[in-house]
């Protein structure tokens, strides 16, 4: 399976850090967190987050997150990881600092191309 990502604001990083778990609206809301794969990531940062200054790409491994994960078809026709639970920080493995580029655009850290 594909490397499941997740994009979210260095500050909501920061929370989640010390919290020991990432807990989002989207779980009370849907009843699950909204993920993604690396190919798709890029796509989901200048979706939802152009924006923000800074974001972070989180590599999770599924063989750490408790909660159960399914592979779910979403409305562009494509299939997203998504998270029906807490996703607790030990299950992230690398965080990686992205930074928005002066036309708004964000681009791949070198050690995930």
């Amino acid at each position: 399976m594909n490397t499941i990502i997740k994009v979210m604001t260095m500050q909501a990083w920061e929370n989640a850090k010390e919290k020991g778990v990432i807990i989002e609206p989207s779980l009370q809301e849907e009843g699950f967190i909204h993920c993604s794969f690396l190919n798709q990531s890029l796509q989901v940062a200048h979706k939802h987050f152009a924006a923000e200054q800074s974001i972070v790409f989180l590599t999770i491994d599924p063989d750490r997150v408790q909660a159960e994960i399914k592979y779910e078809l979403a409305a562009n026709g494509e299939h997203y990881p998504h998270i029906y639970g807490v996703i607790h920080t030990n299950a992230i493995t690398n965080v990686h600092t992205l930074t928005r580029h002066k036309d708004g655009t964000f681009t791949l850290p070198a050690e995930l191309i």
